[in-house]
């Protein structure tokens, strides 16, 4: 198996609301989860997994919030553009967030609120394929707060990496910023991919 690779996302850059100095400083963030990632597998294969093994247990647990890490920062930078994508009205993903929230806004208001939770972590929009609805949720560091079996299709980073450079303390400012850089295209993409049949029930 071999290493998994470093995603460039430099195309970023220039993001209204995001400052180069941050997004860079953010980029190589990431690559230090990607390199933490590659350097756990190949010490995995080296250490013998089985009792008594603490070394490989220690690493086993490491390996998972590495591999988080590495995974929900290419989602939350694949889900943003510099570009502004609008999420039209007859969008059959506003549509669905409408029925299961009420409306597109409290949806809105509903993932905000999330976003802002004190601590660090993830704010995340999952699809549950099994009942077919959508859920905000707050992921705990890189771990706590998945819901088992739920497609994520819309994630923001809530550690202060993210934001402190460009907004100090203010957490609301970089979600709002952040609304405004979020590529509705590759959002309605991964539900277009998790959920397929359900959303065919949503016409225009």
């Amino acid at each position: 198996m071999g290493p998994y690779p470093t995603k460039d996302f430099s195309h970023l850059l220039g993001t209204p609301g995001f400052s180069d100095a941050l997004l860079n400083q953010h980029f190589g963030l990431y690559k230090g989860y990607v390199t933490n990632v590659n350097a756990l597998q190949e010490e995995l294969a080296r250490v013998p997994g089985k009792p008594p093994a603490p070394a490989w247990s220690e690493l086993k647990r490491r390996f998972g919030w590495e591999w988080n890490g590495m995974r929900l920062h290419e989602i939350y930078f694949g889900n943003m553009t510099r570009k502004k994508v609008a999420l039209t009205e007859s969008s059959r993903l506003r549509k669905r967030l409408a029925a299961d929230f009420g409306s597109f806004d409290a949806w809105s208001g509903n993932f905000k609120a999330t976003a802002g939770l004190r601590g660090i972590g993830w704010a995340a929009l999952v699809w549950d394929a099994e009942e077919g609805r959508f859920f905000n949720v707050w992921i705990e560091e890189h771990d706590g707060g998945h819901l088992a079996g739920c497609s994520v299709i819309l994630l923001m980073d809530a550690f202060e990496h993210a934001f402190l450079t460009d907004y100090g303390t203010k957490r609301a400012d970089y979600i709002e910023a952040f609304f405004g850089a979020i590529d509705w295209a590759a959002v309605e993409g991964r539900l277009s991919v998790a959920a397929a049949p359900a959303l065919e029930m949503v016409r225009a």
